[in-house]
C-alpha cells in the first residue's frame, strides 16, 4: 500500500514553542496517522523536542509508524535538536515500538488519583509560616516572590533527561495563568510564606470550568532551604480542603510524580492518592 507523508502547518503556536507536523495518508487522501514535533525556543531547552505519533489501529504493522518516526527524526535534525522525547504507557504497544527503535528509558512517571469522597487526614500548620491562596493570575504583591519560588522545581528528579534551568520572569508567570483562563479552566494556587513574606513553596491545581470530573495538579515545589518541615503536606492538604469547598461536584484530583521522587510520593500516599498507572518517558539521542 502506498502511503504519502504530507507536511502540515500547525496553528498551535506558543510564545516558547511551536510545532511542526506530518500527516500520513493513502493515495485517496484518507488519513492513517500523524506526528507532531514540538520545538522549544528557550535557549536552555532548544536541544530537546517532544513529539507525538499516532497510527490508526486498523493501519498498524504496515511500517506507517516507522515512516512517521523517520520524518520526526529528520525534522529534529533540521532544527538542531539533539534529543527527542515522548511518553507512552509502560508496557503498551507504543512503549514497545519506541524500545524497538532504540529509545532509552529517560524516567518513569507514577500517575495517582485522590478520591475526594474519601476522608483525608488532618494536617497541622507549620510554625513560622502562613498559607496564602489565590485563583488565576497571581496578585501583584506576590508576583515576584512567586516567580522566584519556581526555582524550587529546578532540582526536581528528571531521570536521564538533561535540560537546562527553566528561567521564569513575571511576564511568563502571568501569561501561564492567563492561558489556563482563556481555555475555560480555573487555576488555584496554595502557597506558603515565611516570616519575611517570601514564598517558601506552592502547589497548583487546575479544575475544569464546570467544576466536574477530576482536577489536575500542576507544579508543586518547596525551596531547598525550607524542606524537611512538612510544608508540601500542609499545602496539599489545604489544597484538598479548598477544592472540596469550592467544587462539591468534583470527583477527584490527579497528579504525576517521577518514581524516584520518594519525598513527594510519600506526601501523596499520606494524603490518600492511589497509583493508577505508570508512564515511560523515553528519549532518543540524535
Amino acid at each position: 500500500m502506498s502511503i504519502r507523508l504530507i507536511p502540515l502547518t500547525d496553528p498551535d503556536f506558543r510564545p516558547l514553542s511551536r510545532r511542526i507536523a506530518w500527516l500520513a495518508a493513502r493515495p485517496d487522501g484518507t488519513p492513517v496517522g500523524s506526528a507532531f514535533l514540538r520545538l522549544d525556543s528557550r535557549r536552555t531547552h532548544a536541544h530537546l523536542a517532544e513529539f507525538e505519533l499516532n497510527v490508526h489501529p486498523a493501519e498498524r504493522r504496515q511500517g506507517i509508524g516507522t515512516m512517521l518516526l523517520r520524518a520526526v527524526v529528520a525534522g529534529a535534525h533540521e532544527h538542531d535538536v539533539r534529543t527527542i522525547i515522548t511518553d507512552a504507557d509502560a508496557g503498551s504497544i507504543g512503549d514497545r515500538f519506541l524500545e524497538y527503535h532504540r529509545f532509552a528509558l529517560g524516567l518513569t512517571l507514577i500517575y495517582a488519583r485522590l478520591d475526594l469522597a474519601e476522608r483525608t487526614p488532618d494536617v497541622p500548620g507549620v510554625p513560622g509560616y502562613r498559607l496564602v491562596s489565590w485563583e488565576g493570575v497571581v496578585p501583584d504583591e506576590l508576583v515576584q516572590t512567586f516567580t522566584d519560588a519556581r526555582a524550587g522545581m529546578a532540582d526536581a528528579p528528571s531521570g536521564t533527561i538533561t535540560a537546562g534551568v527553566d528561567v521564569w520572569d513575571v511576564d511568563r508567570t502571568r501569561y501561564a495563568a492567563q492561558v489556563i483562563e482563556q481555555r475555560g479552566d480555573r487555576l488555584f494556587v496554595v502557597a506558603v510564606l515565611d516570616r519575611k513574606g517570601r514564598m517558601a513553596g506552592f502547589t497548583e491545581v487546575v479544575v475544569s470550568g464546570d467544576g466536574k470530573g477530576d482536577g489536575q495538579l500542576y507544579g508543586t515545589a518547596v525551596l531547598p532551604e525550607h524542606r524537611g518541615q512538612g510544608l508540601a503536606l500542609w499545602m496539599k492538604a489545604a489544597q484538598i480542603d479548598q477544592v472540596r469547598r469550592l467544587f462539591p461536584d468534583l470527583a477527584g484530583l490527579l497528579t504525576d510524580t517521577v518514581d524516584t521522587n520518594a519525598a513527594m510520593r510519600r506526601t501523596n500516599d499520606r494524603l490518600g492518592y492511589r497509583p493508577q498507572a505508570q508512564v515511560h518517558r523515553r528519549k532518543l539521542d540524535l
